[in-house]
């Protein structure tokens, strides 16, 4: 059984730092591309991250590049998304993902068959 538990959220002021992890179980974590994403109140889940299953490959969403930075550590199956310069817009549940390598990249939600049950960042103005 395919287990992903996130950890790291919580509140902090605007510009400050969080750094998110993701521990994954039940699968063989080196061969999945991992991803980011997050929803607010109101509005659609959205990609935030993907890094590829061996480490050679990032792709951000664009509201995010050059403040948050996802790595993964294959031998302690755990993937993390360092965000810095936090905005109150960043405001949100964030999720991991798991997707087998062989289907490919995708910043699509639905492309990513497995998912934590979500951690709670809250930036404050």
């Amino acid at each position: 059984q395919v287990q992903l538990v996130e950890s790291g959220g919580g509140l902090v002021q605007a510009g400050g730092s969080l750094r998110l992890s993701c521990a994954a179980s039940g699968l063989r974590f080196s061969l999945y591309t991992m991803g980011w994403f997050r929803q607010a109140p109101g509005k659609e889940r959205e990609f935030v991250a993907t890094i590829t299953w061996n480490n050679n490959g990032e792709n951000y969403a664009d509201s995010v590049k050059g403040r948050f930075t996802i790595s993964r550590d294959n031998a302690k199956n755990t993937v993390y998304l360092q965000m810095n310069n936090l905005k109150p817009e960043d405001t949100a549940v964030y999720y991991c993902a798991a997707r087998i390598y062989y289907s490919g990249s995708s910043s699509r939600a639905s492309d990513f068959p497995f998912w934590g049950q979500g951690t709670q960042v809250t930036v404050s103005s």
